[in-house]
């Protein structure tokens, strides 16, 4: 459900219903508009008893969202949201890219990688901080040295990081180095997690489950808008189909898709959609040319020794072509 106030509503206006909703036991979220302000009501609510709102100065009309998913759609809030951390962009004119290797190996290797992307453009530094787990009866652990790794390349060449979060009890430590949360895509109806993320002030870069539907993801997207963290950036990374050529289908339709449902910035994986670092390039500019606000990329300086992902993982040749060719592209954005 939402409030649209008119055009001469002033601030004092918006501050009584909001007062009033919060009497009713609502909580509420505020999108400012160039004409008009929006006042969202988390949570089901029967339109009766909103009625009476409308004896409210400046109140123009009560909409009932239908949609399981109401803060992250585009009928709350019609101008696309750009989230901005420190310096980087994403959700504007620019498109973002994030590299690194899937695994973070050593102190060398991180480093090395994060050196030549920095160089070639990249404006993220993405890299998992996990262990191996030695049995299939134990969880994947943090190894906190590979954090603390990752936040000094990053440090070092002024990219911001974005590593992977796995579990609630996990966030606290992987706050302290990261400036994006990832969710990976088995973990995105980790409702727990989501609404613990939710808490906290830091965006959230959320991939798509391998099955998952566009709705299902928006709604997932909402559990953390419903704890009051506004910063998510969904991800395309590729859902399991019948073929089995590539490691997932990359289902492009999904970007614009996304866009016209929600307001959200929305970037592209073409390093786990296909599973072929030979298919990255051509898919890389496809999600460019749909209207992805970025995308990330496995990059290693050696991908046939690396730990992880090496068949989908580009070298740092390929990764210099790829950027050569996303140019012209980018630049029909602006």
């Amino acid at each position: 459900m939402i409030i649209v106030m008119n055009g001469k509503a002033s601030e004092d206006d918006v501050e009584k219903v909001i007062q009033k909703l919060n009497k009713m036991g609502h909580k509420t979220h505020i999108s400012r508009g160039e004409e008009r302000i929006v006042i969202g009501i988390i949570g089901e609510i029967g339109n009766p008893s909103l009625v009476p709102l409308y004896a409210f100065e400046g109140v123009e009309k009560i909409i009932p969202i239908l949609k399981p998913y109401k803060l992250v759609s585009r009928e709350f809030k019609s101008k696309d949201t750009v989230i901005k951390i420190k310096e980087v962009i994403i959700g504007g004119k620019e498109a973002v890219i994030i590299a690194g290797p899937s695994i973070i190996e050593s102190k060398k290797q991180i480093f090395d990688i994060a050196l030549q992307v920095k160089s070639l453009g990249a404006k993220i530094l993405r890299g998992s901080a996990f262990k191996s787990p030695a049995s299939p009866y134990k969880l994947p652990e943090l190894d906190e040295k590979k954090l603390k790794l990752l936040a000094q390349a990053g440090d070092k060449t002024g990219l911001l990081v974005v590593t992977e979060v796995m579990s609630a009890d996990q966030i606290d430590l992987v706050d302290k180095y990261t400036d994006i949360f990832q969710v990976g895509a088995k973990n995105m109806q980790n409702f727990v997690l989501l609404k613990e993320l939710g808490r906290i002030k830091k965006p959230v870069l959320l991939k798509r489950g391998i099955s998952a539907t566009l709705e299902e993801l928006l709604i997932s997207a909402e559990y953390i808008f419903s704890q009051g963290n506004h910063q998510v950036i969904l991800c395309e990374r590729g859902i399991r189909t019948f073929e089995n050529y590539t490691l997932n289908t990359l289902d492009l339709s999904a970007v614009p898709a996304l866009k016209i449902l929600s307001h959200l910035p929305v970037i592209v994986d073409p390093s786990h959609a296909t599973g072929r670092w030979k298919l990255v390039i051509p898919m890389s500019k496809a999600a460019i040319a749909a209207g992805a606000d970025g995308l990330i990329i496995e990059v290693h300086t050696d991908p046939a020794n690396s730990l992880s992902d090496g068949t989908q993982t580009l070298k740092i040749d390929t990764f210099t072509q790829l950027m050569k060719e996303l140019k012209p592209l980018i630049q029909l954005r602006n």
